[in-house]
């Protein structure tokens, strides 16, 4: 079972951990982006993120899809945020839940790394004295 989005408002990191527990679950990995105040020691004001939604989605759902068949999980939720965001706030989450810890930790380290490789969401980094678009990195 797979809960996928990308919202405008703010994401609930409580809900979203609360929403892949499961009886059977006795592990659960949660991955929480955040919004850091430098990148390579420049001060960060904000980051832009935005997206190609309707593609954006079906790469997000192709992921957890895979995921599904590299791991014995029971539930992936994955959240991402558009819009401008302040130091501090979070751009996405990634909670798994699976009966055992390692493949919940495995399946939502592969889940992250998959996503900024492969799904249609850019990044834009403001600082004081200028801007720039980040290419996707691991």
């Amino acid at each position: 079972m797979t809960d996928i989005k990308i919202l405008s408002e703010p994401l609930n990191t409580e809900a979203c951990t609360r929403w892949v527990m499961t009886p059977d679950s006795g592990g659960i990995n949660v991955f929480i982006g955040t919004v850091r105040n430098a990148t390579k020691g420049k001060p960060v004001v904000r980051l832009d993120f935005e997206a190609y939604v309707p593609m954006a989605l079906k790469e997000m759902q192709k992921i957890a899809d895979e995921a599904f068949t590299r791991w014995p999980l029971n539930k992936i939720l994955i959240h991402h945020r558009v819009g401008s965001l302040s130091v501090l706030d979070i751009p996405v989450i990634i909670a798994v839940s699976a009966a055992h810890r390692a493949a919940a930790f495995e399946a939502c380290r592969y889940i992250i790394d998959t996503l900024k490789q492969t799904v249609p969401i850019w990044k834009k980094e403001v600082f004081e004295d200028g801007e720039i678009w980040v290419a996707a990195h691991p």
